[in-house]
C-alpha cells in the first residue's frame, strides 16, 4: 500500500510539473492581469477579446460589466457594436458577387445605380466599385466618424444629396476616409443581388459562419439580455449614452457582434482564407485581394512606416510583418481587429468606452504570441501619451473658453432668430423659440436637438441634448435689411479628443444654412 501510495504521489507530481510547465509555455499567461489593470487605468466598464491562432479559437473572453451600474457581466458572447469593422464584411460581399461573376472591382457604379450622382459629371461617370471601398473619391466625412447626418432618413435620400457634396480633393489623388462610400457599396450589392444588404450578408456570410447572434441594427438588440451599453467619458466622468440608429449607413458600421463569433470571421481570414471548416465561401484569390494594398495613406516617416487601405482593412508593418487591421468607433462603443497573416494570428477586442488601451492589449498579445524579448510596456506608452494629450487638447479648449467676449449680446432679439433654415446638402434645421429659450432641431428629428446657449454677439454654443454628441458652435449673419438671412453650423469631423469635448477639432466643416421663413 506504500509503495502505491508512492506511485500515486510520484505520477502527480509529474502531471503537476507537466502542467505548471505548459503553463509557462503558454504565450497568454497573465493576460487576464493584464487586462484587469489596463481596464482599471482607463475605467472601461466592460471588454471582451479572442485570439485566434492556427485556426483555433485559443483564448475568448469577456472582463467588467455590460452596463454601469448594473450586474450583467460581460463574456465572450456578449454583443457589441463593432462599428467600421463591418466595412470588411461589405468588402467581403462585394467579393462574393465578383466571385460569382455578377460585377467587377472596376465597374463604373452607374453602371448598377443609374440615378447615381456626384458634383462633377465627369467623377459620376468614372468612380467605380473599388473607389467607394478603398477611400480615393475625394469626398470628405459629412458630419463626423460618430454618423449622424440624417438618421431619419433612408439611404437612399442621403445618396441622393451626395450630389451637393464638394470634393476635399481630386478624384484618385489621395486617400480620404469617406464612410457614406460604403452606404452606396451597400447600395451596389442590392441592386446586383436582388437582396438587402443585410439579407445578402447574413445568408453568404454569417450563416455559413455559424455567426447565429450577430445582427445590423440596435433593433436587433431589443430584448436581448447580453449586448453591451454605450458609455462615454464626459466632463470628468464614465457615463451610459443611448444606442442610436445607424441603419442608413449600415454597411459602413451598424453590426453587433461577439468575438466570439466574430472570432469565426477572422479563421476565414487565415490558414486557409476564403474556407471555413473545409467549405469554400470566397474564392482565394479574392480573399487576398480584399487584403492586397490598393490607396497609399501618408505617413510620418516613409522609411520607417509603411501604411496603405485594402478593402475595408488597413494594412500596416509590425515587428517586419505584414498585418490588416481596423479599428471602429460609433458612439461610445470602440473595436479593433488585427490579423498577422503569417503568423495565421488574429485578435479582435471590443469595448464599451473610447480609449487606445485596446491598442496596447491588441500589440501585448502579438508580441505575447511571437515570443518577443524585448517587448514594449505597451499599456504604459498609450497611457502616458493619452494623458498628455488630454492636458494639451484641455489647455487648448480653455484657450477658446478666455476668448470669450464678456457683456455682449445678439444683434436682435431671439425671437427673431426663428424659423426654417435649409443647405441642398444637410437638408433643413429649425430654430424654435419657447420661453425665450431657443433650441435647434436637425432634419425634424426629436433625437437631434441642441439648445443654443448665447456665446459672444451672434454666436451661440449649441449643446446636444444626448450627451453623446456634445456641442458644437454656430452664428447668425445679417442680411443688408438687418433681418437674420444665415446660420452658420461648425461641425466638428474630428474632434481633437473626444474625452475633453467636441472642440478644439482640427477638421472641421461649416455649413450655411439659408434662411427659408
Amino acid at each position: 500500500m506504500i509503495y502505491k501510495h508512492s506511485i500515486l504521489l510520484y505520477v502527480l507530481a509529474l502531471l503537476s510539473i507537466s502542467a505548471l510547465s505548459n503553463n509557462l509555455n503558454d504565450p497568454l499567461t497573465g493576460l487576464d492581469a493584464y487586462i484587469e489593470t489596463g481596464m482599471k487605468d482607463w475605467q472601461i466598464p466592460g471588454l471582451a477579446i479572442a485570439v485566434v491562432k492556427d485556426d483555433e479559437i485559443v483564448y475568448a473572453k469577456g472582463f467588467g460589466v455590460r452596463k454601469l451600474d448594473e450586474p450583467g457581466p460581460v463574456n465572450e458572447h456578449t454583443l457589441f457594436g463593432i462599428a467600421s469593422l463591418t466595412k470588411a464584411f461589405t468588402t467581403a460581399a462585394i467579393g462574393i458577387l465578383v466571385d460569382d461573376g455578377k460585377l467587377h472591382w472596376d465597374d463604373p457604379v452607374i453602371t448598377y445605380l443609374p440615378d447615381f450622382q456626384l458634383s462633377d459629371p465627369w467623377v459620376t461617370r468614372e468612380i467605380t466599385v473599388r473607389d467607394l471601398l478603398i477611400h480615393r473619391s475625394g469626398l470628405g466625412r459629412m458630419i463626423g466618424n460618430r454618423l449622424q447626418f440624417m438618421t431619419n432618413r433612408g439611404s437612399d435620400e442621403l445618396t441622393y444629396r451626395l450630389r451637393y457634396l464638394e470634393p476635399m480633393a481630386s478624384f484618385r489623388a489621395e486617400y480620404i476616409y469617406n464612410n457614406m462610400m460604403y452606404m452606396v457599396a451597400g447600395r451596389v450589392i442590392e441592386a446586383v443581388s436582388g437582396q438587402k444588404w443585410h439579407e445578402f450578408v447574413a445568408e453568404r456570410i454569417f450563416e455559413p459562419l455559424g455567426m447565429e447572434r450577430s445582427n445590423f441594427s440596435i433593433h436587433d438588440l431589443e430584448g436581448k439580455e447580453n449586448a453591451a451599453w454605450p458609455h462615454q467619458y464626459i466632463k470628468g466622468d464614465v457615463q451610459i449614452i443611448p444606442r442610436r440608429d445607424f441603419d442608413n449607413v449600415g454597411p459602413a458600421a451598424c453590426i453587433n457582434a461577439s468575438v466570439y463569433e466574430v472570432a469565426r470571421w477572422i479563421r476565414l481570414h487565415l490558414e486557409c482564407p476564403g474556407s471555413f471548416n473545409g467549405t469554400e465561401l470566397i474564392d482565394i484569390s479574392t480573399m487576398r485581394m480584399l487584403h492586397r494594398p490598393q490607396s497609399v495613406i501618408p505617413v510620418q516617416d516613409p522609411s520607417k512606416e509603411f501604411a496603405a487601405y485594402g478593402f475595408g482593412w488597413g494594412i500596416r508593418l509590425y515587428r517586419g510583418r505584414i498585418v490588416s487591421r481596423h479599428a471602429g468607433a460609433a458612439d461610445g462603443m470602440n473595436s479593433f481587429i488585427v490579423l498577422v497573416h503569417e503568423e495565421n494570428l488574429g485578435v479582435v477586442i471590443v469595448t464599451n468606452l473610447f480609449n487606445d488601451f485596446m491598442y496596447a492589449l491588441a500589440n501585448h498579445v502579438i508580441d505575447s504570441s511571437l515570443g518577443v524579448t524585448d517587448e514594449m510596456d505597451w499599456h504604459s506608452k498609450y497611457l502616458n501619451e493619452y494623458q498628455e494629450k488630454y492636458e494639451e487638447v484641455r489647455k487648448k479648449r480653455d484657450d477658446i473658453h478666455n476668448a470669450r467676449a464678456d457683456n455682449t449680446k445678439p444683434s436682435l432679439p431671439v425671437s427673431a432668430l426663428a424659423g426654417k433654415y435649409y443647405d441642398s446638402l444637410y437638408g433643413e434645421l429649425t430654430v424654435t423659440v419657447r420661453d425665450n429659450d431657443m433650441f435647434i432641431t436637425f432634419w425634424d428629428d426629436d433625437s437631434l436637438i441642441a439648445d443654443l446657449e448665447h456665446w459672444h454677439y451672434d454666436t451661440f454654443r449649441a449643446i446636444w441634448r444626448n450627451p453623446a454628441q456634445r456641442e458644437k458652435f454656430v452664428w447668425f449673419d445679417l442680411d443688408r435689411t438687418g433681418e437674420a438671412a444665415t446660420l452658420n453650423v461648425e461641425f466638428n469631423l474630428r474632434p481633437d479628443l473626444l474625452q475633453v469635448g467636441a472642440y478644439p477639432s482640427g477638421f472641421t466643416r461649416v455649413v450655411r444654412f439659408k434662411r427659408e421663413n
